[in-house]
């Protein structure tokens, strides 16, 4: 049985429950956040799950790109009430819908609850979402903050680069403030060794200097690869095109791991977990 086979298995057998929103972060430009974003809400949805992809990283939007597709409005419009959320939405495949982000701070100038009611007045095919990937900035700053603080999940992407995982560090550590635990990644390895070999590293001074309570869970690595690099020039999901790469491979290893940690967790559903209500958690903070 190989590893896409394990996955389905798990996604088989475990309990749907309504959206997890899962923000993507790290700590500097550069090391392949949205990249593997845009691979992990793709194997996402070819396992059975319904997911949908954010584009949050304000001032830098791209998601349209590693997907290659046109878009014509994003949710600045949705957000001026220019657009109901079907118009902005664009379907990946089956299981798969990308809600384009706008590449500048104008939005945070429209958001208020009662174009929030006017925007939603019907449900939407984002009603039953099993997953939303959030695509953020790099850094932390104060519109990622916000997305990290509001997220279920925040996995940290970083490489062996030394300043790429000092800046990691620093992303965990502040969102060591308002997080139970942070899942951590390392893409553009050597091999498994030198993963774990960084994350023994950074989880060491974790411990030492961070919150009591606090847990940084090692989710793996994805391996250094021309395919990839390969995949963002030719804009196409490294994942689909070279399904039976080492790159596809380690990223279904993460994403087995990933699953069932979350699955296991019980989820907070006193809060509305609709894409609605995670806008309004968005709003109210400015």
């Amino acid at each position: 049985m190989n590893q896409a086979d394990n996955l389905q298995k798990l996604v088989n057998s475990s309990k749907k429950a309504k959206t997890k929103f899962i923000a993507i972060t790290s700590g500097k430009g550069g090391v392949g956040k949205s990249t593997i974003s845009s691979n992990m809400a793709y194997l996402l949805s070819t396992f059975g799950y319904k997911v949908a992809i954010f584009d949050a990283d304000i001032g830098l939007a791209n998601l349209d790109i590693m997907f290659n597709v046109s878009v014509e409005k994003n949710i600045l419009h949705l957000l001026k009430n220019e657009a109901i959320l079907e118009d902005i939405l664009i379907e990946i495949n089956k299981n798969l819908y990308l809600i384009p982000g706008d590449s500048g701070e104008e939005m945070f100038k429209y958001t208020n609850n009662q174009i929030l009611e006017n925007v939603f007045k019907y449900p939407t095919i984002l009603d039953d979402m099993d997953y939303m990937i959030i695509d953020t900035g790099a850094g932390i700053g104060q519109f990622t903050k916000h997305f990290l603080e509001i997220a279920d999940e925040v996995i940290v992407l970083t490489i062996p680069d030394p300043s790429a995982i000092t800046d990691a560090y620093a992303t965990i550590k502040v969102c060591s403030r308002f997080k139970e635990r942070v899942h951590f990644a390392i893409n553009m390895t050597r091999n498994k060794d030198e993963g774990k070999f960084i994350f023994s590293k950074v989880k060491h001074i974790a411990d030492e200097n961070l919150r009591k309570g606090f847990s940084l869970e090692y989710l793996g690595n994805i391996s250094n690869s021309n395919i990839i690099k390969k995949s963002v020039q030719e804009r196409v999901i490294f994942s689909k095109e070279y399904s039976g790469s080492l790159a596809t491979r380690d990223l279904i290893n993460i994403l087995k791991d990933f699953i069932f940690k979350v699955e296991s967790r019980k989820v907070d559903f006193d809060i509305d977990r609709s894409f609605k209500g995670f806008l309004t958690r968005l709003v109210e903070r400015f």
